[in-house]
């Protein structure tokens, strides 16, 4: 009897361990002009309105360590790629696109030559369309964008549902987790 109490004690506390865990579900969507294959520096877009409470730090910090593991330099002046955020904390409508794997797409790209957005839409293959998704049940919403600094069109943008309370105490851990899974999407890795 008293093993199966403690087995029990065991299931129900593993069960509330994962309870309370979030596990933020990322997607992401990007533009086939981009360059992938050239970008090897990256900086974040110049607030007018700086702010420097701990949460955009956090969001800053994770998405730095992120491409510095994956071989991105940060650099101020002039960088290939820009980093912006967003959060939202109420329910948002946003629209994402259903494409094909970007790992896959990456690489049966070619980095030796750059298309003009024109020649890019002739170019394009059987699968690369932009196929809307919309998405409308979230409580918030993490969104990162990647632009392309010589061009100026955003080529990849990964976003997460989730609701940030910024008065909790956890709410640090919490954007770092979501930041991390968003940039986890963005398997791309340079050689500096």
């Amino acid at each position: 009897m008293k093993k199966s109490v403690f087995m029990l004690f065991l299931l129900a506390l593993a069960f509330s361990a994962c309870m309370s865990q979030k596990d933020y579900l990322a997607e992401y969507d990007f533009n086939y002009a981009g360059n992938f294959k050239k970008y090897k520096t990256f900086g974040f877009v110049n607030n007018p309105f700086p702010d420097t409470t701990s949460h955009h730090l956090a969001i800053e910090r994770t998405i730095t360590n992120r491409l510095g593991s994956q071989g991105f330099k940060l650099q101020a002046d002039k960088p290939d790629i820009l980093i912006n955020y967003k959060l939202f904390l109420d329910e948002v409508k946003y629209r994402g696109y259903e494409q094909p794997n970007f790992d896959y797409w990456v690489q049966r790209r070619s980095a030796d030559f750059e298309l003009t957005e024109e020649e890019e839409k002739k170019n394009r293959e059987k699968d690369e369309n932009y196929n809307q998704v919309k998405f409308t049940e979230n409580n918030g919403m993490l969104v990162i964008f990647v632009i392309d600094n010589k061009r100026g069109n955003t080529i990849w943008q990964g976003y997460t549902a989730a609701s940030f309370d910024l008065f909790s105490p956890e709410v640090n851990t919490e954007l770092t987790k979501a930041t991390y899974r968003v940039m986890d999407q963005f398997k791309l890795l340079t050689r500096n």
